[in-house]
């Protein structure tokens, strides 16, 4: 399925974007200033019916300027997709969102594992495996295999939206906001 072709752009980006879950979200905020790591399994369908899926693990780092300037006034996106019209896209879109426009993000994977489960026993078993570690700050994210980017960016828009309030309540308590 070519999610990021045809169309406007913006309705290729909402296509892309629902097409991704985070299947097992975490709930840790980020920080107000310097970074977040916000590491993740992402579980990829394979390409075509009777292919493999792969699992990834990998890291968001976010970071927050200190100090705004026009040079980190934008999001900037590092290693979230491969194609760069995809990378501007995600930019100009999310650029427009207070909650990103300062950030710098990057994605750091390790290799691909190739399992034969489908994607809902792939996402059970890493379930379990974090349960038993008891591990709760660690997503689990799925996706078709074209979108492997766009999964990594919602979980870190996730996480940025869901922080925006309390790190807004951190700036105006430390006398940076009215």
């Amino acid at each position: 399925m070519d999610f990021l072709g045809e169309s406007s752009d913006r309705d290729r980006f909402f296509r892309a974007w629902n097409a991704v879950e985070i299947a097992r979200p975490v709930h840790y905020g980020l920080f107000t200033f310097g970074e977040s790591d916000l590491p993740y399994f992402l579980v990829l369908e394979g390409s075509s019916t009777g292919e493999p899926v792969t699992i990834t693990q990998g890291q968001v780092t976010i970071t927050r300027p200190l100090i705004i300037t026009p040079d980190n006034a934008s999001p900037r996106f590092e290693n979230f997709f491969e194609d760069a019209d995809d990378s501007d896209l995600a930019s100009f879109l999310l650029a427009r969102t207070a909650s990103f426009s300062h950030l710098r993000l990057s994605n750091r994977s390790g290799e691909k594992r190739i399992v034969s489960d489908n994607v809902e026993e792939a996402v059970a078993r890493l379930n379990r495996q974090l349960d038993d570690e008891d591990e709760d700050r660690v997503a689990i994210l799925t996706a078709p295999q074209s979108l492997a980017g766009m999964a990594v960016l919602k979980y870190a828009a996730d996480r940025v939206i869901t922080s925006a309030p309390d790190n807004i309540q951190e700036l105006r308590d430390r006398g940076f906001l009215p």
